[in-house]
């Protein structure tokens, strides 16, 4: 059985995974990467990790996504938006003297996009385009079953569209970081809510109170949720009038509030697209969930022997 190595390098996450020819995940590692988390700190967990898994699975070969820009033609990271350090680095040769095995090395939002177009929401669907809701927003297309890069850097920048004329970007309004942000300013505006009255000490991670928070119909909840929805509706108009996909996947760490975002975001776009277009495309949930860039990375890992 042929076995393959995944890395995933996120702004608050690192995964490594071992998985088999149908990109089943068979073993992980995950790690947690700190706000003041700088590049040479995550590779050196990388290095310690790797030897366990090359010892244990022999691999074939090593795929990687990574949270940021990437010319996938040479491996080398553009930048972290995220993470310091990063710039410039040739990630896809440091691999492959570290584990000496073929690497293929791509953005992590093209990676998700290619394992739901291949293995989740949007198998048998074309063109797939797919944007992630985590500590930051990416987006990815695939046609005719390759990722869409264009010109080097190339991934679809979701996260910078741009919503208004002075420059305020989907990344600014609908990531984790800006939706936790948005939760603690309606404590600071004495707005009474679950949200505000179950936030955690230490500022983070406050949108997974939207869950709950939701399901019991808290109004400010809500609200902030139809913002969120409209604003990610404006920007996938640009999508669909642009690229007209067959479907659109929604994945990340936000997209775990599940049904009412997808539904808020699906009520939303038909009222910003052309009549023609008979509302857009239907808006799924990512059926991957948080392993479309692993599952992604050991896919396109079998591109790389």
């Amino acid at each position: 059985m042929s076995t393959f190595l995944g890395i995933e390098i996120g702004g608050t996450k690192l995964q490594i995974v071992a998985g088999d020819g149908s990109a089943t995940i068979l073993s992980r590692q995950r790690f947690t990467v700190g706000s003041g988390s700088e590049a040479e700190g995550i590779r050196q967990q990388i290095a310690s990790a790797l030897p366990s898994f090359l010892s244990e699975w022999q691999p074939a070969a090593i795929g990687m996504g990574f949270g940021g820009p990437v010319d996938w033609r040479t491996g080398c990271i553009a930048r972290s938006h995220q993470v310091e350090g990063w710039s410039g680095f040739r990630m896809a040769e440091w691999l492959r003297e570290l584990a000496g095995l073929p690497v293929v090395v791509e953005n992590d939002s093209n990676a998700a996009t290619f394992a739901e177009a291949t293995r989740g929401a949007g198998e048998g669907l074309n063109p797939v385009f797919y944007f992630n809701l985590g500590s930051g927003v990416g987006g990815g297309l695939v046609v005719d079953g390759k990722i869409y890069h264009g010109q080097a850097p190339g991934e679809a920048e979701f996260g910078h569209v741009r919503l208004d004329k002075s420059g305020v970007t989907v990344e600014e309004r609908c990531s984790g970081w800006a939706v936790d942000a948005r939760i603690r300013q309606l404590k600071e505006r004495g707005v009474k809510s679950i949200l505000c009255e179950r936030l955690p000490a230490t500022p983070g991670g406050e949108a997974r109170l939207l869950v709950q928070a939701l399901a019991a119909g808290d109004e400010a909840a809500h609200q902030l949720i139809g913002e969120v929805a409209e604003d990610l509706a404006f920007a996938l108009s640009h999508v669909t009038h642009l690229f007209h996909p067959e479907v659109i996947v929604l994945g990340g760490g936000l997209s775990l509030i599940g049904e009412p975002l997808r539904a808020a975001v699906a009520a939303a776009l038909p009222r910003l697209v052309m009549e023609v277009f008979h509302g857009g495309p239907p808006i799924k949930l990512a059926a991957l969930g948080e392993d479309a860039v692993p599952v992604g990375a050991l896919l396109l890992a079998q591109s790389a022997r």
